[in-house]
């Protein structure tokens, strides 16, 4: 516009603003750039979207991680995040947590999103570089089998060791059925065989058998494979049977803690007569055939060996007797079991540790959703020292037309 049409324009419009200082026109820009726009607006509104949903899919990760049940989002994380709006920041708590979604279901599609997430990454690492492989076969309580196999390798010159898979062996547990579950989940990532320069199992026929265990399946593709018999579980043999005179004196203990734990009456009144004691503490624990059973149940017996001798006085002389004259030999066996335990955790390494072995085996035992628990990501994000890429799964799920959060 000429300077003479904006002058008149400026007089006849805007006669109020004549005479004003430079200041003063200044002022008015600056908030008339600051105003709020209506792409403004939308940004801001995106803005917090993205946030809440990055939220959603970090509390869903801490979920996993501490293994608590789904439905804690909605029934104690969601109230929590109001009062604690509402008492801090003095806000409308509802204003907050609407953004943030946490039901059952969709922390279960976030977890399984960041477990999937997790198993690529770590799978591409695994197509570029050679590893060392552990299978392990278990079956559940409900009769279910299920393999478990873990990976170690080199990274960043730092070693890594994963769980790679948790798979359901539907039919039986022969080493053709087992090969060829781990054999399709390679296949589907790509990952060469040939990658494999170590194996690791237990001495199990259906792993290390000549003819049709999963090694000699695996030595048909992958020929220089190295074999190792699990070292931990070799220790384990070894200590089950180490003479007839310590095993016997093993049976009693272990006799004697089965028929206190077996019943309720008698845990509740050895628990009472240790009270009486004064013992530091008034739990046996049960012997197992897991490993490192053994040292927990011996040392705790012979901590309350006295108070154990109390109690069978009278009802069982005979065993009562057979356990104090037994007494060195359990005191023996307590200290002999304990430096096993001690040396099986020291070959374990600092990644993939006792703590970790165990949260696997606490949850696919559980009886609640044990096979829902193998098939989905929980397993997975519990164990994992990857962290999964939130940024990526927010901007994909951000950009999914018609998704809703």
């Amino acid at each position: 516009m000429k300077p003479s049409k904006l002058k008149l324009h400026f007089t006849r419009c805007h006669p109020d603003k004549n005479g004003k200082e430079v200041s003063y026109f200044r002022a008015l820009r600056e908030k008339l750039m600051k105003r709020r726009t209506l792409s403004s607006t939308l940004s801001c509104l995106s803005r917090r979207d993205r946030d809440g949903l990055a939220a959603s899919y970090k509390i869903s990760l801490l979920i996993a991680q501490t293994g608590k049940p789904h439905t804690i989002g909605e029934e104690l994380l969601i109230p929590a995040i109001a009062v604690g709006v509402e008492t801090v920041l003095h806000q409308r708590g509802r204003d907050v947590t609407n953004k943030i979604p946490l039901s059952n279901d969709t922390i279960q599609r976030r977890i399984n999103a960041m477990a999937e997430d997790v198993e690529d990454t770590l799978c591409s690492w695994l197509r570029q570089s050679e590893f060392s492989l552990q299978v392990v076969e278990s079956t559940l309580p409900g009769n279910e089998a299920v393999l478990l196999a873990y990976v170690r390798f080199i990274r960043e010159e730092h070693f890594v060791e994963e769980l790679l898979f948790s798979k359901e062996l539907e039919t039986d547990t022969r080493g053709e059925s087992i090969f060829q579950v781990a054999q399709e989940f390679f296949s589907e990532k790509g990952i060469p065989l040939q990658n494999i320069i170590a194996v690791a199992t237990d001495g199990a026929p259906a792993m290390v058998g000549c003819h049709r265990g999963f090694i000699s399946h695996l030595k048909k593709i992958v020929l220089n494979v190295l074999s190792i018999h699990c070292v931990l579980h070799r220790q384990h043999l070894v200590a089950r049977r180490l003479s007839p005179r310590l095993n016997e004196s093993l049976q009693y203990v272990i006799n004697a803690v089965n028929k206190i734990k077996s019943n309720l009456l008698n845990d509740r009144l050895f628990r009472q007569l240790c009270d009486e004691n004064n013992e530091e503490f008034s739990r046996l624990l049960l012997h197992t055939e897991i490993r490192l059973s053994k040292g927990a149940c011996l040392s705790t017996s012979f901590q309350l060996f006295d108070s154990v001798l109390q109690f069978f006085e009278e009802d069982d002389a005979s065993l009562t007797e057979n356990l104090r004259i037994r007494k060195a030999d359990v005191a023996y066996l307590a200290d002999l079991y304990f430096m096993f335990n001690e040396m099986n955790k020291q070959l374990l390494t600092e990644d993939l540790n006792l703590i970790k072995t165990n949260v696997v085996t606490d949850l696919i035992t559980k009886k609640r959703n044990r096979m829902q628990l193998v098939k989905r990501g929980d397993l997975r994000l519990r164990v994992t020292s990857i962290s999964p890429n939130i940024d990526k799964l927010v901007r994909s799920q951000l950009c999914e037309p018609g998704t809703s959060h």
